[in-house]
C-alpha cells in the first residue's frame, strides 16, 4: 500500500519507514532500459492525459455555438469564452492542489485519484442547466487534469529512459490532439439535429470522454509507482522489486540476451517529504534562470494556444458563416497538423538539442501566426484556407508547446518535480490560459477583423520572446539522466556512502 503521508505516521496508523543514506543504481537501470512493449504499456495509460485534455477542450469549442441557441443553454458569446477561462482555473488549481501531493504521496496515487475527478467533473457537465451549473462541473474537470499534468509528466520521465525521453514527452504531449480530433469528429454527429435533438447531442458528448476516462483508470493499475519516488522516500526494497520486475519483464522479450550492465549509481539520504521551503528555494536561488526560462515558456504557448483554440468555432461562426454544426470538421485537420509537429519533430529534441529545436520551432510559430493573422485582416482567407494557415503555425506550436512541458520537468530536483511543474503549469497558465479565451472572446465579439488581428500580434510577440529567452537559457538536457541535469535535493557526494546507518 502506498504510504499516505507523514502526519499519519505521527497517528500510529502506518509504520513509517527507516530512513538512511543509500546508494543506488535504480536511475542508471531504468534509463539502459531498451525500449519494450512495456514502455508502451506506460505511454498509452499515462499519456492518455493528453488525449482527454484535448477530447474536453475540443467538446467546449466545438459546441460552443450550440450552447448559444435558445434550445439549449442561451449563452452569449462571452459566456462561451469564459467557460474555457473557468476550465483553465480549474486546471491551475489542481495543479497545484495536486502537484504538492503528488511529491508527497506518490505519482501512482495521485495519477489514479486526479483521473477519477476528471470523470465526475466530465459526467457532471453532461448535466449541466445553466451557464453556472456549467461552469461549476467544468472547473471540476479542469482540476482533474490539472492534478494529471503534474502526476503524469513526473511518472512518464522517471519511468523512461534517457536517451528517449524528448522524444516520447513531446509525442505523449503532443497526442492531446488526438483527443482533439476525436472529439471534433464526434461533434460533427452528435451536434447533428437530424440524429440528435438539439439539447441532448453536446451532452453525449461529455459521455464519451468520461467513458474513455473510466477505460483508462482500469489500464493504469498496471503502472508501477516510480521507483526513483519510491527509492527517496526510505523504500528502496519496494524500488527494488519494482525494477527488477520491469527488468525480467523485458528480459523475457529479448531472445535470450541479457540486459547490459548499468553504469553509475546515486547516494541519497532518504527523505519522508521535501518541505515547500526547500522546493522554492531550488526554483528561486539554486535554479533562477531555469525558473524564468520554464514561466516564459509556459506563459506564451498557453496564451497562444488558448486564444487561438478556445475560440475556434466562434472565429469559423462569425467570420466565415460556417455553421456550428460543422465546425468540428474544420478542427479536424487542424488537429492533424498539431499531432504531426510533435511526432515528426520530437526526435531532433534527442538528436540537435534541445537548446536549438525550441528556440526554431516557438519562433517558427509565432512568425507563422502573424503571417496567418496578417491575411486574415485582409479578408484573404476562407475558412478552408484559414484552417490551412492555422495547421501550419500549430505544426511548430504544437512541438513548442510540448517542449514547455518537458523542459519543466526535467530541468528541476526529483524531489520538487510534481509540484515544480505545478507552478510552472499554474502561472503560465493562469497569466496566459486564462486571460487568452477572455480577450479573444471579447476581440470576435466585435465582429471587427482588426480587433482579432490584435490579438494575433499578442500571441505571436510572446513566442518570439520565449524563442529568444531560450536561445540563453535553455538546458542541454538530451540524453543526460533526470539525476544529471538536476541533481536531487536528497543526493550526498560518494564519500558519505559509508554513513548509510543513519540520516
Amino acid at each position: 500500500m502506498l504510504r499516505p503521508g507523514r502526519w499519519l505516521h505521527h497517528e500510529g496508523l502506518v509504520p513509517a519507514p527507516a530512513l538512511r543514506t543509500v546508494a543506488s543504481r535504480i536511475p542508471a537501470r531504468l534509463d539502459r532500459l531498451p525500449f519494450s512493449r512495456w514502455h508502451w504499456v506506460i505511454i498509452v495509460a499515462l499519456g492518455v492525459t493528453w488525449v482527454l485534455d484535448g477530447l474536453s477542450v475540443t467538446i467546449i469549442g466545438a459546441i460552443g455555438p450550440r450552447l448559444e441557441e435558445a434550445g439549449t443553454l442561451d449563452l452569449s458569446v462571452s459566456q462561451v469564452g469564459a467557460l474555457g477561462s473557468i476550465y483553465i482555473g480549474g486546471a491551475v488549481m489542481g495543479a497545484l492542489l495536486f502537484g504538492y501531493l503528488t511529491d508527497r504521496l506518490g505519482r501512482k496515487r495521485l495519477f489514479m485519484i486526479t483521473l477519477g475527478v476528471y470523470v465526475a467533473g466530465t459526467v457532471l457537465s453532461g448535466l449541466s442547466w445553466d451557464f453556472w451549473s456549467l461552469a461549476a462541473f467544468r472547473l471540476i474537470t479542469g482540476m482533474g487534469i490539472g492534478g494529471e499534468y503534474s502526476a503524469i509528466n513526473s511518472a512518464i520521465d522517471e519511468l523512461i529512459p534517457s536517451r528517449l525521453r524528448g522524444r516520447i514527452d513531446l509525442t505523449i504531449n503532443g497526442s492531446y490532439w488526438i483527443g482533439a480530433a476525436l472529439g471534433a469528429l464526434a461533434t460533427v454527429a452528435l451536434l447533428d439535429t437530424a440524429i440528435f435533438a438539439v439539447d441532448l447531442g453536446w451532452r453525449l458528448a461529455f459521455v464519451l470522454g468520461a467513458a474513455l476516462g473510466l477505460v483508462i483508470l482500469v489500464v493504469r493499475t498496471r503502472v508501477p509507482e516510480s521507483p526513483r519516488w519510491l527509492l527517496i522516500h526510505g523504500r528502496e526494497a519496494e524500488a527494488e522489486r519494482e525494477v527488477g520486475a520491469i527488468e525480467a519483464r523485458i528480459e523475457r522479450g529479448l531472445d535470450g540476451e541479457r540486459l547490459p550492465e548499468p553504469s553509475g549509481e546515486v547516494v541519497v539520504h532518504q527523505r519522508d517529504h521535501t518541505p515547500i521551503r526547500e522546493v522554492l528555494t531550488a526554483m528561486l536561488v539554486d535554479y533562477p534562470k531555469r525558473t524564468f526560462l520554464g514561466l516564459t515558456m509556459m506563459v506564451s504557448q498557453a496564451f497562444f494556444y488558448n486564444a487561438i483554440f478556445f475560440t475556434y468555432g466562434l472565429v469559423l461562426t462569425t467570420f466565415f458563416d460556417v455553421s456550428a454544426a460543422k465546425v468540428g470538421l474544420y478542427m479536424v485537420p487542424f488537429a492533424i497538423g498539431n499531432f504531426l509537429g510533435p511526432l515528426v519533430l520530437g526526435r531532433l529534441f534527442d538528436t540537435l538539442g534541445r537548446r536549438p529545436m525550441i528556440v526554431t520551432t516557438y519562433a517558427l510559430s509565432g512568425l507563422a501566426l502573424l503571417a496567418t493573422g496578417i491575411l486574415f485582416r485582409a479578408g484573404h482567407l476562407s475558412a478552408e484556407t484559414q484552417t490551412l494557415a492555422w495547421m501550419v503555425s500549430f505544426f511548430f506550436a504544437s512541438a513548442a508547446a510540448s517542449s514547455a512541458y518537458l523542459t519543466v520537468s526535467e530541468i528541476f530536483p526529483l524531489e520538487t518535480r510534481g509540484l515544480a511543474i505545478a507552478v510552472f503549469y499554474a502561472v503560465g497558465t493562469a497569466v496566459g490560459g486564462i486571460s487568452g479565451p477572455l480577450v479573444f472572446g471579447h476581440l470576435i465579439e466585435t465582429a471587427s477583423r482588426d480587433s482579432v488581428f490584435v490579438g494575433y500580434v499578442i500571441g505571436s510577440g510572446l513566442m518570439l520572446a520565449a524563442s529568444v529567452v531560450a536561445a540563453f537559457l535553455a538546458v542541454a538536457a538530451e540524453g543526460r539522466s533526470l539525476e544529471a541535469v538536476a541533481r536531487p535535493l536528497s543526493e550526498v557526494d560518494g564519500d558519505e556512502r559509508s554513513n548509510g546507518g543513519g540520516h
